[in-house]
């Protein structure tokens, strides 16, 4: 058994390899092709040219390296057509993973393709759900609204098999020593400007004023970033004038074991406030774009609150600094309330508490995800003569 797998950044590249493990455990033998990073290619995958290539954001990003994602596209579906694997798994990227698809229905139609995952119809451009149905055999969704989101606008058919920080748990939550020190002076505040080089460019100095007096009015603090090793010269280059020093980890595990013993946090908008919130750790999320690029995603986008945590209540729980209201002030206003045992705090605690049960799924998600991979395998074999 053959599988194409293609992750365009590093969230993708973690949920690609977890499921590549998962479908090692579950079949007698399979061997992967694609593009990765490490992670999947630790998992076995040989690259076919360097994730790196893919890893784009917001429309600047995408104009600029137009030409060099056209070329891509096209030989990721060459490369599938000619080998002919047992299933092609399209991960995150939408815009290049439905070209790729599309590409590969055309001259190869026996050939199974799932999307992993879902594409967040539910926030903009609705119509990706139906135009998906002819290229797509099957969507593998993480959060537990968007099967029946994607079912009403005429999308392939579509299973919740839970997100995959969940598989993160036993990581994410602390011990006794660690609820410990998240009372103990000086206390731990985590500042998380992004993974990607364009978030750093925007938000990084924002957060470093306000951390700088934060520590004057509210300090001092054991400050810890986590960041990636791919751009930690850069956050080490852009740190260099603060006043205080944080600690730079680029492991998940030092992330995690942050975020462990964490009193409060300053985050990007993005999967980490999701992890933030099932580690407990009260945090207020920032971002911010291109002002025209704010202004086109104002118009298409359909939901009223960004960060996962309060999409998943349906309540702002979490303060949200967004683009005009992303500045160090209003940072400073929102995160000091954090730091005590008030009501702010009080109020975020109780309801990350509830998305336990939001979240909640019979099996670890990579498990889930393999084992509808090898259902529409054996459903393809069942129908060959």
């Amino acid at each position: 058994m053959e599988i194409y797998l293609v992750a365009a950044e590093a969230s993708g590249d973690r949920l690609g390899a977890s499921l590549m493990a998962a479908l090692k455990r579950k079949a007698a033998s399979v061997t992967f092709r694609g593009v990765g990073g490490d992670a999947m290619q630790a998992q076995g995958l040989t690259s076919q040219y360097p994730m790196s290539e893919l890893s784009v954001i917001g429309f600047a990003d995408v104009i600029k390296g137009f030409f060099r994602l056209k070329r891509r596209i096209n030989e990721t579906a060459e490369v599938i057509v000619a080998n002919k694997p047992d299933a092609v798994i399209l991960i995150d990227s939408f815009g290049f993973s439905f070209r790729v698809a599309k590409r590969v229905r055309a001259r190869a139609p026996e050939i199974p393709i799932i999307k992993y995952v879902a594409p967040q119809v539910w926030v903009w451009r609705q119509g990706r759900a139906a135009a998906m149905r002819p290229y797509f055999d099957h969507t593998l969704a993480l959060f537990p609204f968007e099967p029946e989101v994607h079912r009403n606008l005429g999308g392939p058919p579509c299973t919740y098999v839970g997100h995959p920080v969940l598989e993160e748990l036993p990581r994410l939550r602390p011990n006794a020593e660690e609820s410990v020190r998240r009372d103990q002076k000086p206390p731990l505040l985590i500042v998380m400007p992004g993974s990607r080089r364009s978030e750093l460019r925007s938000l990084i100095a924002t957060f470093g004023e306000a951390v700088s007096s934060l520590t004057k009015t509210h300090g001092p603090f054991e400050l810890v970033l986590p960041t990636l090793p791919h751009i930690e010269a850069q956050v080490r280059d852009a740190i260099s004038s603060w006043p205080i020093q944080p600690r730079i980890v680029v492991t998940e595990a030092e992330k995690f074991a942050a975020m462990r013993g964490a009193r409060t946090a300053i985050a990007a908008s993005g999967t980490v406030t999701l992890e933030l919130a099932l580690a407990r750790v009260p945090h207020i999320g920032a971002y911010r774009v291109r002002w025209w690029e704010a202004a086109i995603g104002r118009m298409l986008v359909k939901v009223k609150m960004a960060l996962l945590p309060n999409i998943l209540l349906n309540e702002p729980v979490v303060p949200e600094l967004l683009q005009e209201d992303c500045t160090a002030e209003k940072i400073i206003t929102a995160v000091a309330p954090l730091l005590d045992q008030g009501t702010a705090r009080g109020a975020q605690l109780e309801a990350f508490e509830r998305i336990d049960a939001i979240l909640a799924v019979p099996e670890p998600p990579s498990d889930r995800s393999a084992a509808i991979v090898l259902e529409l395998l054996a459903k393809k074999r069942a129908r060959q003569p």
